[in-house]
């Protein structure tokens, strides 16, 4: 089941840098649909019920993230997921982008 996540009153923050996610079979970096690299970042999500640290997925690798800076999560995703006797949830975003990305020196 896939249940989409309003991000309108929370607050993300790196906890992680991007990193490529690796296939377990090929051990290869896996690739969306549209051939693009998909990338996991750890951010923390602080919501008026407290905060959780999740491990979300993004196609491509997304610029301008240091840790513990603030960023904006958009199309944020909760899949549920079952293996067997395992089961989860697993987190996937349309981006993910900093908040006060850095300034570019201007030409005077």
């Amino acid at each position: 089941m896939r249940l989409p996540i309003n991000t309108q009153n929370m607050q993300f923050i790196v906890a992680t840098l991007p990193e490529a996610v690796i296939d377990f079979e090929s051990k290869q970096p896996r690739i969306d649909s549209d051939g693009q690299p998909i990338s996991a970042v750890g951010l923390i999500a602080l919501g008026a019920d407290g905060a959780e640290i999740l491990s979300v997925k993004v196609a491509g690798q997304p610029k301008g993230l240091t840790q513990g800076s603030l960023v904006k999560v958009t199309g944020l995703l909760a899949t549920t997921w079952q293996m067997g006797d395992r089961h989860g949830v697993s987190f996937r975003a349309e981006g993910i982008e900093p908040l006060n990305p850095p300034r570019t020196a201007s030409a005077a």
